[in-house]
């Protein structure tokens, strides 16, 4: 059973930055994607960043573009470097993962979900 838990969401003023980690285990990563996704109140939940385990690819969101890194280690974790922080980027973020050598933007592709982590930026 893959089980994502993430941290580090909290709260921050605008132009700041904040570094979630997800934390993956119950498999070997090397042939997943993880993905991060973000829901506002009122929103559905949408994609931010992905990248894939094994060629290291990543892709973006158009609104996160530039200022968003997502990044994994050797030790299954997988990071979301979120730098120029806007009140717009106010949601709760979730971690997610699926099996696959390809990036995907769809939530619907993802199997695997954490709880969820809440990040609010002040205007």
């Amino acid at each position: 059973q893959v089980q994502l838990v993430e941290s580090g969401g909290g709260l921050v003023q605008a132009g700041g930055s904040l570094r979630l980690s997800c934390v993956a285990s119950g498999r070997t990563f090397s042939s997943y994607d993880l993905g991060w996704f973000r829901q506002a109140p009122g929103k559905e939940r949408a994609f931010v960043a992905a990248i894939n385990w094994s060629g290291g690819r990543t892709n973006y969101a158009d609104a996160v573009q530039g200022r968003f890194t997502i990044s994994g280690d050797t030790k299954n974790t997988v990071y979301l470097q979120m730098n120029s922080l806007k009140p717009e980027d106010t949601a709760v973020y979730y971690c997610a993962a699926r099996r696959a050598t390809w990036t995907s933007s769809s939530r619907d592709d993802y199997d695997y979900w954490g709880q969820g982590t809440q990040v609010t930026v002040s205007s």
